[in-house]
């Protein structure tokens, strides 16, 4: 849920024109954009978390769900239209894959922020970029030295402590929590796997429709009933912000580089930690500062080491 759904296709630049350097002034902007789509979608959790309280969930699912796939099928069209059915098995294959794994970690996802604090499942979230980074080091290869594998174990180290096995602290919601993080973990994988044939506004929207067909299995139908103002109004709010998170993650890669504005994407656990307290008077506890510092200070140190990398620096 907190990956964006759709990257609009760019038009290729040839090889021989070269990329202009990205100003300062670009930079500066990418970063606000950034902590928009973080608040953005922060905000989305809230309205969704305070919804539920009244609403069953499997409707505030479907009814979402319902926008957001008639939004997506709307860019499609611009898009080229939806391809229904690849000519590739592999992109069907990998098509299957994405849709079950992006379904499954979006309705375990809900159901774990239904018992647990936006702030600790956010802090836990933090941890994905780590777990897609150890992930794609093991599926396909891709070169991990000793210090980001190091930063890997600091992160899911911090990941532990905000969970604390053996505690009271972890219960079924965590589990959920770590269930959707390995899943989302198998969308992303899947992601990289398609050919330049299937368009990212075909995969959203395959993604957005199988999770509004299948809002029913977090709870059936049964408790179902037309929404009151309040629930409307709470379910538009976390529609609008959903799509403003989904546009200003993809504006974002298109204004500023990404190692500069990587890091402002911890901008959503100040958010989470604020709206916890502001809205649901939840401040968190030691142990979740401490894993939160330790998850945002590996995925950080990767970032860096990662640029560090690419300009050819040991």
């Amino acid at each position: 849920m907190r990956t964006p759904l759709l990257s609009v296709n760019r038009r290729v630049r040839p090889v021989s024109e070269r990329r202009p350097r990205t100003r300062h002034g670009d930079n500066m902007l990418a970063a606000g954009i950034m902590v928009l789509s973080m608040a953005s979608f922060v905000v989305n959790d809230t309205a969704i978390k305070m919804v539920t309280q009244t609403l069953p969930l499997s409707e505030a699912i479907a009814l979402r769900g319902l926008v957001v796939t008639v939004l997506l099928w709307t860019i499609a069209q611009r898009d080229g239209g939806v391809v229904w059915w690849p000519a590739a098995p592999r992109d069907r294959l990998m098509l299957a894959l994405r849709t079950v794994a992006e379904v499954s970690s979006t309705l375990l996802y809900l159901l774990a922020l239904q018992f647990m604090s936006i702030g600790e499942l956010s802090a836990i979230m933090q941890a994905l970029p780590l777990a897609v980074m150890l992930a794609a080091a093991l599926v396909f290869r891709e070169r991990l030295g000793w210090r980001r594998l190091s930063a890997v174990g600091v992160g899911f180290l911090g990941v532990l402590l905000i969970l604390r096995p053996g505690t009271g602290a972890f219960d079924a919601a965590a589990v959920l929590a770590l269930a959707s993080v390995l899943l989302i973990v198998v969308r992303d994988l899947a992601s990289r796997s398609f050919t330049p044939a299937i368009r990212s506004s075909t995969i959203a929207f395959y993604a957005a429709l199988s999770v509004m067909l299948a809002a029913p299995l977090v709870g059936g139908l049964g408790d179902w009933h037309w929404p009151t103002a309040s629930e409307l109004l709470g379910l538009s709010v976390s529609t609008a912000f959903l799509a403003i998170g989904y546009l200003t993650a993809v504006a974002v890669m298109r204004v500023g580089e990404v190692g500069f504005v990587s890091p402002f994407r911890y901008t959503s656990l100040i958010f989470a930690f604020l709206l916890d307290l502001a809205i649901f008077g939840v401040w968190p506890a030691g142990w979740t500062w401490i894993g939160a510092a330790l998850v945002v200070g590996a995925g950080l140190y990767s970032i860096w080491r990662e640029g560090r990398l690419r300009e050819g620096r040991a």
